[in-house]
């Protein structure tokens, strides 16, 4: 018997290395794999299931089901449609249509936030005033003062008779069942992402909703890097929690709107569209907003693409701030071009996680490779940081829930705005001049007298960046 399950157990091994090899992966990603299945046969097999299956094949909503949500947003917003966009980034607007059907649309007013609590205030007032509908969707939504506080407002709002619809990761938030049922009983259409009971147990525990979207009548949307969780009010144990977000108003919203809708037939099975929701929208603004969305299910990494078009389309300067440093080699690439070309690349991140040290140990072996580059690194000192912005030349930039990680652009879904607008431009850039004021800079000379047992350990948790 127990050859027989030898035998079998080796067929199961050589079936997944063939399966493996036949995906046409990074060879490194495909050698990677094969080494854990050889070397740890038994909890290879374990692993590669939990972490090492593609999803691409699978679908969070129909063609056409999505071509009919874009159809009520053009429908809605004709008069805003930018085909042409300001700044010489018509490439870019061409290449996230391309690759996400994102549409540029005009007549948006655009606020950006860099602390928490004018957000949550602003966000509570305009949910306030909603009179159909509020869609609500985050990565992390906690039992705590402030998510009982919004919650509270959802659950008001279902009493008045409006429809108020929540997702959440399940993965991030497997322990608030109860706080979930308090919401239902309100009244809340309330649904897990990809609902997992043992988190270990499944195989997209992997495939993490990352998305920070609100939709409050089809009118107002925002979205960014903070979720709802009192930390992001009262910081933690190193300070300040410092993010951005942003506040859309105008026809861009609907794109947002788009967004939601889709996870949410992906969560319900149920497809939601009309009027309702797509209402028409006057111009509110001068920003031009293209909202595009990524995930591990789509045929292209348009988050990813979309940042690095951005960083190889600089002319002058590219900012950027992200909380976890573990590019892909294309961005990586991007940058170190960028840096070398004369362009002024500055990146901020924290030196110190929010939780565990695999992730900023990871980062830090990155470090250098930008630095011989050229490309300016700082650790930020004023608290932690975990805004996810990127802004170049003054002319355009992006903000959303993307991270600078392999986990954003290969296994998260993920949401971004990228904004045609100067004045816009200009606040991120101001921003992100304030947080390198409370940063420091690391130079090449410096970050070489690391000691060799630091590398090391670096260089280790660099191994299992795709799964941080």
């Amino acid at each position: 018997m127990s050859n027989l399950l030898k035998i079998l157990f080796t067929v199961v091994l050589l079936s997944l290395v063939i399966v493996i090899i036949s995906q046409n992966r990074h060879p490194v990603r495909t050698l990677a794999w094969i080494l854990v299945l050889i070397l740890l046969p038994g909890l290879g097999v374990v692993l590669y299931f939990l972490f090492g299956t593609l999803k691409r094949k699978d679908r969070l909503i129909s063609d056409q089901h999505l071509n009919q949500l874009k159809e009520e947003v053009t429908k809605a917003n004709s008069l805003m449609l930018r085909r042409q966009v300001p700044g010489g980034h018509e490439d870019l607007a061409t290449l996230l249509w391309m690759t996400n059907k994102a549409i540029p649309l005009a007549g948006n007013d655009v606020r950006i936030y860099t602390t928490f609590d004018e957000m949550i205030t602003d966000m509570l007032e305009d949910m306030d005033k909603a009179t159909d509908h509020v869609h609500f969707e985050f990565f992390k939504f906690e039992d705590d003062a402030v998510g009982r506080k919004v919650g509270e407002k959802l659950r008001e709002l279902a009493s008045r008779g409006l429809e108020v619809r929540v997702t959440y990761d399940s993965a991030a938030n497997i322990s608030r069942h109860r706080f979930y049922r308090w919401l239902r009983k309100g009244g809340v259409q309330v649904r897990a992402f990809l609902p997992v009971v043992l988190p270990f147990l499944t195989t997209t525990t992997n495939y993490r909703n990352h998305r920070k979207i609100v939709v409050i009548d089809g009118k107002v949307g925002y979205l960014g890097g903070m979720n709802i969780a009192e930390r992001y009010s009262r910081g933690i144990r190193r300070g300040q929690w410092r993010d951005t977000h942003m506040r859309i108003n105008g026809p861009a919203a609907a794109e947002l709107q788009t967004a939601f809708l889709v996870d949410w037939q992906f969560c319900t099975k149920r497809f939601v569209s009309g009027s309702r929701y797509f209402p028409q929208v006057e111009s509110c603004g001068d920003s031009i907003v293209q909202i595009a969305t990524s995930g591990p299910m789509d045929e292209w990494k348009v988050t990813m693409q979309g940042m690095i078009r951005l960083i190889t389309q600089a002319e002058r300067y590219v900012y950027i701030e992200s909380p976890y440093f573990i590019p892909t080699e294309p961005v990586m690439m991007a940058m170190k071009n960028a840096a070398l070309a004369g362009i002024d690349v500055r990146v901020i991140i924290p030196y110190h996680g929010d939780k565990g040290i695999l992730v900023p140990l990871a980062s830090r072996s990155y470090v250098e490779e930008a630095l011989i580059a050229g490309v300016k690194m700082y650790f930020y000192s004023g608290g932690y940081l975990h805004a996810k912005t990127i802004v170049s030349d003054g002319t355009v930039c992006t903000v959303g829930s993307t991270n600078l990680d392999v986990r954003s652009f290969e296994q998260d879904f993920e949401v971004n705005a990228f904004i045609y607008d100067k004045e816009v431009a200009r606040k991120l850039r101001d921003a992100f001049l304030e947080d390198m004021n409370n940063s420091t800079r690391v130079s090449l000379e410096q970050w070489r007298k690391r000691s060799r047992w630091e590398k090391f350990k670096e260089s280790f948790a660099r191994l299992f960046s795709p799964i941080l």
